[in-house]
């Protein structure tokens, strides 16, 4: 799909708005992929975090081996919905639990859902004058509306007379009672919280990185303070389950969000498809443990 996306443009048309190859964009794409495969091992180590915090004492090489599983599911089929799915399994598995699995996905998701917004709102508040144009506007009503909505979810998830009701009846119910546990269990430990808002930020950072890498090998210049006031909006649009890998609904917010920095819509339809390029290049590195990864002996078997 990505190789017909890039050979559908008219070649003087690309020309025009990818700038003649020099030796440093190689450079600037392998920093672009170092930092997306950091962003991946504290994507991990967020994720063992919540784990430990749930009580699942686990290695984070097997944690990692599951998140890259997940991240080539992910990237390979519509949405991120699917890897989710796959490390709930692998996950639960292990720990003979799928219900304090799904709560350990939804808690990691959740808290990068929660610092998207705030990096948005922060550099905004930085250069007030990015919330004069519409991208600005855009970015903060985003933000804003993301925020309430995942306080009204967490909210309503910890409270007692919501879901602390909900019995573990079934597996659906179980798994939003071990939500309501989890979220609950993050009260008693606030170190924990900080812990986890603090490798969010750090993961979010590697993969702004990342794309100011691509950036820069294809010649755009943008201020920092932009990229961190709208990168953030472009990584939560691209994750709604409207299209395969994002592809459409993020080339669409960058062109958005870019326009107002003399970046042209060509420019940043390239930039869309590069960003996803160098994803799909990172997350090959997960074919490996989602093939070996899948089928673990149980006692039945070793007998």
């Amino acid at each position: 799909m990505l190789i017909l996306l890039l050979t559908s443009f008219p070649a003087d048309d690309l020309q025009e708005r990818w700038p003649e190859w020099q030796g440093t964009s190689w450079l600037w794409l392998v920093a672009a992929l170092i930092a997306t495969f950091a962003a991946f091992g504290l994507a991990a180590l967020r994720w063992l975090e919540v784990c430990r915090t749930l009580g699942n004492d686990l290695k984070f090489s097997a944690v990692f081996g599951y998140f890259l599983a997940g991240q080539f599911v992910g990237n390979f089929l519509p949405t991120t919905v699917g890897g989710d799915i796959l490390r709930v399994s692998r996950m639960g598995t292990e720990i003979r639990d799928h219900s304090s699995a799904f709560a350990s996905v939804v808690i990691e998701r959740l808290t990068g859902w929660l610092v998207l917004p705030f990096i948005t709102l922060i550099a905004l508040g930085v250069n007030p004058d990015l919330v004069t144009s519409r991208a600005g506007v855009v970015a903060l009503l985003g933000a804003l509306g993301t925020l309430m909505l995942l306080v009204i979810l967490i909210l309503m998830a910890q409270h007692q007379r919501l879901g602390g009701r909900i019995r573990g009846n079934n597996s659906i119910s179980a798994s939003v009672a071990a939500v309501h546990r989890g979220l609950n269990s993050y009260r008693k430990v606030p170190a924990s919280m900080l812990r986890l808002l603090a490798i969010a930020v750090a993961f979010q950072a590697c993969l702004m990185t990342a794309v100011i890498c691509i950036a820069s090998s294809i010649g755009i210049e943008v201020g920092l303070v932009n990229w961190v006031a709208f990168i953030p909006m472009v990584f939560i649009a691209q994750v709604l389950p409207v299209a395969i890998g994002g592809i459409g609904i993020r080339e669409a917010a960058l062109v958005l969000f870019l326009g107002g920095s003399n970046v042209s819509s060509g420019q940043s339809v390239v930039l869309g498809l590069a960003i996803y390029a160098v994803t799909l290049v990172a997350s090959l590195a997960g074919a490996v443990p989602f093939v070996i990864g899948g089928r673990r002996s149980t006692p039945e078997e070793t007998t």
